[in-house]
């Protein structure tokens, strides 16, 4: 706990009931040195950032991932309802659900199945990638000192491929399915607060929509809806002495496509404050409650929002919400605030070295790519805590101004933080030299010289 500052120590102490104090302590060294490291995230390079190259049990930080005991998903827990305290303590929860491609090869990678890769691919030509497929959940919440909407993973699980599970003899879980126990176990941690989640299409399902909407307090959820799905009016009160089983629904209703070309139709116009990419949209939106209902699966009632662009610049668009008191825009905007996930993505990616830790074992892996991902939330909850005490200075050049932070900002602050209180036990805060130990400017010449 020596190389953490006090201010640092209220965030961290709730995770430490989850470890012993033997392990709790390489905890500290692994999370500090992975904010500390540039490039890989290897257990390795974790060690030469803390000055621990020469630690003769360095097999012991190793085992902190891939033995020793203790629960990732509680770890989410903690790490959700400490986001929560700070950054969300009243008013409706909006998370973002989303899945990720991690590129690994290797047949000791069993998990590991051939995906297309989101990020290469684009609607005319696909790219298939070898790796794991991570779910994440993230809370999508204001950061005061970024002003805007940043989103922060706090639950990540691994979706084996369909090959996996076949050469176990196992029944392969969609990603549907996990999503259910995923937000059924978030429900269980916030039992009391309004909880929205915020999908892309793949989760537009019918049975994973009316399980979450089912539940005894309800998870809402906004998502794409096709602009072809079977629309109905709500079932007709049931009569006295009715026979036979309840109807679930009522008269057919047109699609949305018939919607969308009917001149009867009538559209409003709106300014969205927050289109992607943050600025403001001049959008025409109509809306309507409906039932969404396939033959064999439960009917699920829905608010849906048909959104055009009245220049014509992008192609018309449908949404769903399941909360069917929602405003049409605040629907739209929640969706909106779901482009956070790929940013989070790919700033992991950029500054927390996901993609290039080399830990082999089942558990290990299980463990790693998550805790990177939480560490992304960490690192905004530190930064957040400095900023109470220091302002922000931003690194500007002559050609590129930037007027709020960003996460390599937020990172940069920290790792400063961490460094300044290093120093500031051998020097005397109030003169002008600074003397920097030995060790530890050796340790950062190794760190410029072997940069990435």
């Amino acid at each position: 706990m020596k190389m953490l500052p006090k201010d640092f120590l209220g965030l961290m102490l709730p995770f430490a009931a989850l470890f012993s104090n033997r392990v709790w302590q390489r905890v500290i060294i692994l999370v500090v040195g992975a904010i500390l490291a540039p490039g890989k995230r290897t257990v390795s390079a974790i060690l030469r950032v803390m000055g621990r190259e020469q630690d003769r049990h360095f097999q012991n930080y190793h085992r902190v991932l891939n033995r020793a005991k203790w629960s990732s998903r509680k770890a989410s827990e903690i790490l959700l309802k400490q986001l929560v305290r700070v950054l969300a303590p009243t008013g409706a929860l909006v998370m973002g659900l989303d899945e990720t491609i991690e590129r690994r090869w290797g047949n000791r990678i069993a998990a590991r199945g051939i995906y297309r890769d989101p990020v290469r691919s684009s609607h005319e030509h696909t790219v298939k990638a070898s790796g794991l497929r991570w779910i994440s959940l993230m809370l999508l919440v204001p950061i005061p000192w970024a002003q805007r909407v940043w989103a922060l993973p706090f639950l990540t699980v691994l979706a084996p491929s369909e090959r996996y599970h076949q050469t176990r003899n196992k029944r392969h879980k969609t990603l549907t399915e996990w999503a259910r126990q995923i937000l059924k176990q978030v429900r269980r941690w916030l039992p009391m607060r309004e909880l929205v989640v915020v999908a892309d299409s793949t989760y537009a399902a019918l049975d994973f929509l009316a399980s979450v909407s089912q539940l005894s307090f309800p998870v809402h959820v906004v998502t794409r809806l096709r602009l072809d799905a079977a629309l109905y009016a709500p079932a007709p009160p049931r009569q006295p002495k009715q026979m036979g089983r309840p109807r679930l629904k009522g008269k057919r209703l047109s699609t949305l496509a018939t919607v969308l070309n009917d001149p009867q139709t009538q559209w409003q116009l709106v300014v969205l404050p927050q289109w992607y990419g943050g600025r403001p949209r001049v959008l025409q939106i109509a809306s309507q409650t409906a039932v969404w209902y396939h033959s064999g699966l439960p009917p699920v009632p829905i608010r849906w929002v048909l959104v055009r662009d009245p220049l014509g610049q992008f192609e018309p668009q449908a949404f769903l919400c399941t909360n069917l008191d929602a405003t049409p825009m605040q629907i739209v905007s929640w969706f909106c605030q779901r482009w956070q996930l790929e940013v989070t993505f790919e700033e992991v990616r950029a500054h927390l070295g996901v993609e290039t830790q080399r830990q082999w074992s089942d558990l290990a892996i299980v463990r790693t790519t998550p805790a990177l991902l939480g560490l992304f939330s960490l690192v905004v909850l530190f930064a957040h805590q400095i900023s109470t005490q220091q302002s922000w200075q931003l690194q500007q050049s002559a050609w590129y101004s930037k007027s709020r932070p960003t996460f390599s900002d937020a990172l940069a602050l920290v790792r400063s933080h961490l460094w300044a209180f290093r120093l500031s036990r051998t020097s005397d805060e109030q003169t002008t030299w600074v003397k920097v130990p030995a060790e530890l400017f050796e340790t950062w010449l190794e760190q410029l010289c072997y940069a990435a």
